[in-house]
């Protein structure tokens, strides 16, 4: 490099973009990259709050301020629109969940040089950052890691252990997966680490599948005042302030609607925000959010009528389809291509589609918009705080 850079944005993976296209790593707006590759810091670069960012690949963005965040957010989403050349009514402001706001997260534990390892992974490799802080986990979830670190030193031997944790309204609801439980001392050991640690459970996976050793009582997450079970390993919105803003989207654009079928309903996060006095069918594919879901509208008496329903396999047709007055499409990150394609031939007035992957909501809208959908509201959402991952809530409207 014969000349310094100026950096002009992020781009989606994370790095600093000069004028000329060339990529730098730790960078924001406004540094300068001299020719021998020192960065003068910029007004948008600020000091990373953790001491393992660079190294831990949890975050990406933490030398980033709020306004570089925000833009990043919000361009991740629209360069998508752009690409599948959508117009775009109107751009809310980006929203943000704050730090420490992470309610579900998966670490990992390993037996390094006689001595456990518990944190996230280096970014791009199986090595293991030693948690030692951390600024974007609730600090339930964080206050296990020290406890998680001791009881797993008592063990000998080699071991690579998967630990997914998750805030319930009982507590946080820890499951190991990969670690084998021999004998009546080690089966104790983990009843005390429970009990000690006041989980809502814990559950164990030794290659046959989840098995619950501790629940004092069954665990649940609530939806609009509503408890739902919640089944191990279960998909729950990463945080709930998150969760808030896209149900509040999903609230405000589909008021006034009577029928409203929530497709990937999951365990019905936006189906009970919705229900009364709309009636809401939620289709789901997993079998035990599926149950929990329906046991939880019949237990709360909500208007949600639950439906075991591969939507990838078979999707929601035409003639079911309109018989709603309003569609909400919550699909995992490939998207909803083929149930997508039938709501662009049908006559639902309304859409709003919440999408984790902005490029497979994008291919999925520009099929909408051929169809005469006008994409009437864009939201972007960054619940992954410092993270290249982009959630949205979208409206579409079906042209009169």
């Amino acid at each position: 490099m014969s000349e310094s850079k100026t950096i002009i944005r992020v781009a989606a993976k994370g790095d600093g973009v000069a004028a000329d296209g060339a990529h730098f790593k730790g960078t924001a707006p406004g540094d300068i990259v001299a020719p021998d590759g020192n960065i003068e810091r910029g007004p948008h670069h600020v000091t990373p709050p953790c001491r393992h960012f660079g190294v831990c690949g949890g975050c990406q963005l933490q030398h980033c301020d709020e306004e570089t965040l925000r833009e990043f957010v919000t361009s991740r989403v629209t360069n998508a629109a752009l690409k599948e050349g959508l117009e775009v009514g109107e751009l809310l402001p980006a929203h943000l969940s704050p730090p420490r706001s992470r309610r579900r997260a998966t670490l990992h534990i390993a037996n390094t040089g006689g001595k456990p390892q518990i944190g996230f992974r280096e970014a791009g490799s199986h090595k293991i950052v030693d948690m030692q802080e951390c600024e974007i986990l609730r600090p339930e979830l964080f206050a296990l890691v020290s406890p998680l670190r001791k009881m797993m030193a008592r063990r000998s031997g080699r071991y690579a252990v998967d630990v997914e944790l998750s805030l319930t309204d009982q507590g946080v609801d820890c499951s190991l997966k990969n670690l084998p439980v021999e004998g009546l001392e080690q089966t104790e050991a983990m009843l005390d680490f429970a009990r000690d640690n006041a989980l809502a459970r814990l559950t164990l996976d030794q290659g046959y599948g989840p098995e619950a050793v501790w629940e004092p009582e069954p665990v649940t997450v609530s939806f609009a005042g509503v408890p739902v079970g919640f089944p191990s390993g279960s998909f729950l919105q990463a945080t709930a302030d998150g969760e808030s803003a896209l149900v509040a989207d999903a609230r405000s654009w589909l008021d006034g609607s009577k029928l409203i079928a929530d497709l990937f309903s999951g365990l019905g996060t936006f189906a009970f925000a919705l229900a009364g006095p709309a009636k809401v069918l939620a289709a789901e594919a997993a079998r035990d959010a599926h149950f929990s879901c329906k046991a939880a509208a019949g237990f709360a008496n909500r208007p949600v009528h639950a439906m075991h329903r591969d939507l990838f396999r078979n999707p929601l047709q035409l003639d079911e389809l309109n018989r709603f007055d309003a569609v909400v499409l919550d699909p995992p990150r490939a998207g909803a291509k083929d149930q997508a394609a039938l709501l662009a031939q049908s006559d639902v007035p309304r859409i709003v589609y919440v999408s984790c992957n902005p490029s497979s909501w994008a291919r999925d809208a520009a099929r909408l918009a051929a169809s005469g959908y006008r994409l009437e509201k864009l939201h972007p959402v960054g619940q992954f705080r410092w993270s290249t991952h982009v959630e949205l809530a979208s409206l579409f409207v079906k042209a009169g």
